[in-house]
């Protein structure tokens, strides 16, 4: 393979990944203004609740848009699968910049929305382990980890891009002109990706496992190999809850516990972001040379034994204390996601290895990780003690830990690359 084919490979591998975190950056950024739009006109928290509330329903649907993309990637092909997730994402964030809000076309405006965004939901739920196993399977033996590192890489890129433009934005316009119809351009551009990457993934070379079950992957997955999913989701517990409590959860939390400045909170997290990037990429280029479970054992371990110190040096008033107790979560949640997808890819069967993928690693970060930031709140509020967040850290930590334990090396063993897969 030239390295023109390569790039090419990797910009549709990724993305897919960027257009989709870029749309859950976007959404969050603009949740007032939303709420507003297509909620009844009633107290303004209650709107924002109502907002939020549509954007988890998108969460929820990640398990079964991850067992129905997967089903298309096993059975007819990972080409497919990713036009498939690509497109639906692309359409209805484009509509949802359309749509006429409550007081145009009254219920049928927030029920319109809600559809909306379980059509993305179903979409997430499918692109980000697909596009995994397909940057997986065309990866050289030696590289799988680091190529697998891109995936979790353009996630991060497009909640940075979001996240920048919506700023950009906000900075831009007045408040009123952004508020009336100004929020709807980001979404707008959200069809410019999409179409980018309909254009490339059209193009690539399909792929599909020749040995294919004559059961439907769903149920080959869930009679067959559910120690599988449930070990995928049991490893990939620990980032789920260090991902959205450092970065998601963590953001309100500097306001609410160090009474920082929500443009200096905002901050803080955008650089950990930043260089959450290429702490990811050596993470995937580490396991390539020591292993997975090297690389993992060493981020759960050092999850569970810094996780307090490290929310303590954040639970102060001092910005760049904070900052620096953040970094500290950037290198282990960094080298954990940079490890995971190559381990868990490696680990599914071949004729399921979409849907084993998905369903596990969805499971795991709907479930676990989109609770995760309402358990911290309880557990902060039911304890009073602003650190309690680390102790969720260092349980998965141990959870994490433990299914590593059970699991074989896989960097060296075998695997249906691409060169492997028929047309």
């Amino acid at each position: 393979m030239n390295s023109t084919s390569r790039y090419r490979i990797v910009a549709a591998g990724i993305i897919g990944n960027v257009l989709e975190w870029y749309d859950f950056a976007i959404y969050g950024y603009f949740a007032a203004a939303i709420g507003r739009h297509f909620f009844p006109h009633q107290d303004p928290v209650a709107q924002l609740l109502s907002s939020f509330g549509v954007f988890a329903v998108g969460y929820l649907m990640r398990p079964v848009g991850g067992a129905l993309i997967g089903h298309i990637g096993d059975r007819f092909g990972r080409r497919r699968a990713l036009i498939f997730s690509v497109a639906a994402m692309a359409i209805s964030t484009f509509l949802v910049a359309l749509l006429p809000g409550y007081a145009t076309i009254g219920l049928a405006a927030p029920v319109t929305l809600t559809l909306l965004r379980m059509v993305q939901g179903l979409s997430v739920g499918g692109e980000y382990t697909c596009s995994m196993v397909f940057l997986i399977e065309h990866a050289p033996q030696r590289r799988r980890g680091l190529m697998g590192s891109l995936a979790p890489c353009a996630a991060s890129g497009g909640i940075l891009l979001g996240s920048a433009l919506g700023a950009c934005f906000a900075a831009a316009m007045p408040t009123e002109t952004l508020n009336a119809w100004g929020w709807r351009i980001p979404f707008l551009f959200g069809l410019v990706v999409g179409i980018a990457g309909y254009v490339l993934r059209r193009h690539m070379q399909e792929t599909v496992v020749a040995e294919r079950g004559k059961r439907a992957p769903i149920f080959e997955t869930l009679h067959d190999h559910w120690r599988v999913v449930l070990r995928i989701a049991g490893l990939s517990a620990f980032l789920s809850v260090s991902f959205y409590l450092s970065f998601v959860y963590l953001v309100s939390w500097l306001q609410i516990a160090d009474r920082i400045a929500p443009a200096r909170a905002l901050e803080i997290n955008s650089f950990s972001m930043v260089i959450l990037l290429p702490v990811t990429i050596a993470g995937g280029w580490l396991s390539d040379r020591a292993g997975r479970r090297p690389i993992l054992q060493l981020a759960t371990v050092l999850g569970f034994a810094t996780a307090l110190p490290l929310w303590r040096l954040m639970h102060h008033p001092s910005a760049e204390l904070a900052l620096l107790g953040q970094l500290g979560m950037v290198l282990i949640v960094g080298l954990f996601n940079g490890a995971l997808p190559a381990a868990i890819v490696e680990y599914a069967p071949p004729s399921v290895r979409c849907t084993a993928v998905a369903l596990g690693y969805n499971v795991s970060l709907g479930v676990i990780g989109g609770l995760s930031p309402l358990a911290a709140t309880w557990l902060v509020e039911r304890t009073g003690d602003e650190i309690a967040p680390a102790f969720l850290i260092m349980a998965t930590a141990v959870i994490s830990f433990l299914v590593i334990l059970r699991m074989s090396e896989t960097r060296r063993g075998p695997f249906a690359s691409a060169a492997a897969i028929a047309s």
